[in-house]
């Protein structure tokens, strides 16, 4: 397995040839961040040194939600699949902009489809993401002809919105901007179609090689089915083989050609919905409050730029809801209005017994909020 520690432009240029490599049949590919100092935990679980499953081209390693080091295993053919499927659904090859860490399979995914494309692209040097620093990295590739795509996360979008500016401008001249990694919250999807940013919200993950549902449509040759219980299950030529070294997860998850998602949603006059994570529920007091319904009131409600929900333990209701706050520049917002606002929309035991104004959430990757880090930072 080659490894490639990433930390700055030419690292990039050094992952893009291994991945090149490992496209034609070379050595599988593990992008690692030379700046998280979890990533040597990540790595000694990959066992680099040992036999990688066949047919793995990429392993992207993570420690997922529950801090448990995974490696998920992506074939040539995966990746190459995706890559095409996004490209037919977006309007052809065009030139990228890498904006997101490429250890993720969202950023991983913009390096294959440049490089399967034969097209340039940009990057975006590490560091805080600013509208100005966005618009420098954008610059070579809005000059290029042909379509112009970059991928981001919702905290991105909502930040060059705010800025407006040169960063804005730069958004604006994009043919499309997939909004991956976490949910795209509805008054997102309005202020970006009202400043005119074309953006495709995408469901995926990296057992998916990337997003594989686009604004609730699937890629081309992806199926999405719901179980019984509201689970999601896809399958299609994007799918990952299995896990690093874990056997027994893979044979639970992958089953009989579809992917097992931990996801609950519907699908509706061929446009899915996704809810939220099947397991991410508050038992209070005997009733089950789902997170996801929760934060999606609170996210509409005014003065609310961002917002986690999360379980507490309570000796007498057993797990209590409660939700950090993360007010809009130039906003305020009123704990006893936000309360109201669930209470008519969910009833009284979904509303957050604990409520926080904090000034950021915790991330453990692109978009993605670390709630364990929110219990114990915001409400310890």
């Amino acid at each position: 397995m080659r490894e490639v520690w990433l930390s700055g432009p030419e690292t990039i240029e050094e992952l893009s040839d291994a991945l090149a490599d490992a496209l034609a049949g070379g050595p599988p590919v593990l992008p690692l961040d030379a700046r998280d100092p979890s990533a040597g935990k990540l790595r000694d679980a990959m066992a680099p040194d040992r036999p990688v499953e066949p047919g793995t081209a990429v392993v992207i390693a993570t420690s997922g939600s529950t801090g448990e080091p995974k490696g998920v295993l992506l074939s040539a053919r995966a990746l190459a699949a995706s890559a095409a499927a996004t490209h037919d659904r977006l309007g052809g090859p065009g030139h990228w902009l890498l904006a997101t860490p490429a250890q993720y399979i969202g950023g991983l995914q913009v390096l294959v489809r440049s490089l399967l494309a034969g097209t340039s692209r940009g990057v975006l040097s590490p560091g805080p993401f600013r509208a100005d620093r966005f618009a420098e990295a954008a610059a070579g590739v809005l000059r290029a002809d042909g379509p112009r795509y970059t991928a981001m996360v919702p905290t991105q979008l909502t930040r060059l919105l705010d800025a407006g500016g040169a960063g804005l401008d730069a958004a604006r001249a994009f043919d499309a901007i997939i909004i991956g990694a976490a949910a795209t919250p509805d008054g997102l999807r309005e202020r970006a179609a009202g400043a005119g940013v074309r953006i495709v919200p995408a469901y995926g993950m990296s057992e998916t090689a990337s997003g594989c549902v686009y604004d609730g449509v699937p890629l081309d040759g992806v199926r999405v089915e719901v179980e019984p219980d509201s689970r999601l299950r896809l399958s299609g030529p994007v799918l990952a083989h299995g896990y690093r070294l874990r056997p027994d997860l893979t044979a639970t998850t992958f089953v009989d050609g579809w992917f097992r998602t931990g996801d609950e949603g519907r699908v509706s006059a061929g446009k899915l919905t996704v809810f939220g994570r099947l397991d991410n529920v508050v038992n209070t007091g005997g009733v089950k409050v789902s997170v996801a319904a929760v934060e999606r009131v609170l996210r509409g409600c005014a003065g609310v730029r961002d917002v986690c929900v999360v379980a507490l333990p309570d000796a007498e209701w057993g797990q209590i809801v409660a939700a950090a706050i993360v007010v809009a520049p130039g906003g305020t917002a009123d704990p006893d209005g936000l309360r109201a606002a669930v209470r008519a929309r969910l009833g009284t035991a979904a509303v957050p017994k604990r409520l926080e104004l904090v000034g950021e959430l915790p991330m453990r990757g692109p978009g993605k909020i670390d709630r364990c880090a929110v219990v114990s930072r915001v409400f310890p």
